[in-house]
């Protein structure tokens, strides 16, 4: 029982006070957990208190919904006061940025409670007194429906809501759910959330600095064709991910789209799903995590979406990168030019 063990626990401790950690920038899917999973705290042991917090803040999206729930992330959090600690939809203690060496000393203290659906991390894993995982689920948000259904509890409307739409955006509007996801958004349906009224919330006109950033990463990208799979590399300061989802728009199979800021390197990953089902890579697995232990950090993800974090240049990490291609596809590659 995988929500049972996190009753157990915070009751058998007598948990007054938890803290929520969310990986940085926080997409809907991250403070949607988060919100959810606080609730459902509260509700197993009324007088319980949350604070949850993202490193470095949460997504101009995440902004957006969390403002439609009502619902507050605070600008900090002392970990001193928690008696227990979660990481939702986050993989490795590196995506925690600022808090990262004060969860990894307070873990040998106090209980941390991981809950993701990204490929499992060792590293993550040895630190965590309940390492809850399900790479099968569409998101983190999906698992917590699985969560108050085990535990018996009843969904309200804006706990509905909020568990939709982070489903909703990790799976890019239901693009890519399962059926084991249409039976989990059936009941958040059944208990308020409507669709019709949630799905605008997901969608925001670009920013001018995003459109940047991705004609940036466009202008500077590098083609390497594998056999018949186009790969572009770049570089941008910000919005890497964005950057690399532009790319594969584009026409290219894999992207991979590096970046430093404030002496942290970060790179994001996208694919194609016939990218991924036809070479057998997965890229939180293959590429993301060998790249962080490379660039003294951690990566990891899902097969289609992934990133490390780290030290060093962009250009190092990119060459990694393709040095990791070639023998994951046993091939050099050829650039174009």
């Amino acid at each position: 029982m995988r929500a049972g063990g996190i009753k157990a626990l915070i009751q058998e401790r007598g948990v007054s006070r938890a803290a929520i950690l969310c990986h940085h920038n926080a997409d809907p899917d991250a403070v949607c957990s988060a919100y959810a999973l606080s609730r459902m705290l509260e509700a197993l042991r009324p007088g319980l208190t949350t604070i949850c917090y993202a490193a470095q803040g949460v997504s101009k999206l995440s902004k957006r919904i969390l403002e439609y729930l009502g619902f507050p992330f605070s600008d900090e959090v002392d970990l001193s006061e928690a008696d227990v600690m979660f990481m939702v939809d986050t993989n490795n203690i590196e995506q925690l940025e600022e808090l990262k060496d004060e969860v990894a000393r307070r873990a040998g203290e106090i209980p941390l409670i991981v809950i993701d659906h990204h490929a499992r991390h060792p590293d993550t894993e040895e630190l965590a007194a309940l390492y809850i995982v399900d790479e099968r689920a569409s998101s983190t948000c999906e698992m917590i429906v699985g969560f108050y259904e085990e535990l018996g509890l009843e969904l309200d409307t804006k706990t509905a809501e909020a568990l939709f739409l982070g489903i909703a955006y990790d799976t890019r509007h239901l693009v890519f759910a399962s059926a084991d996801t249409f039976l989990a958004v059936a009941k958040l349906v059944r208990a308020g959330a409507r669709p019709r009224k949630l799905f605008p919330l997901l969608s925001m006109e670009m920013d001018f600095s995003e459109r940047v950033a991705r004609l940036k990463a466009c202008s500077r990208a590098r083609i390497y064709r594998f056999g018949d799979w186009l790969v572009a590399f770049s570089h941008v300061s910000a919005f890497q991910a964005s950057a690399a989802r532009a790319l594969l728009s584009l026409g290219a199979h894999l992207a991979i789209v590096a970046g430093e800021k404030d002496d942290r390197l970060r790179v994001s990953m996208r694919a194609t799903e016939e990218f991924a089902s036809r070479t057998g890579i997965h890229l939180g697995r293959d590429l993301a995590r060998p790249l962080g232990q490379r660039i003294r950090g951690m990566g990891g993800g899902h097969a289609l979406s992934a990133g490390a974090n780290g030290e060093g240049e962009p250009e190092e990490a990119l060459h990694i990168c393709l040095e990791l291609l070639k023998e994951l596809l046993g091939a050099m590659g050829k650039e174009l030019k």
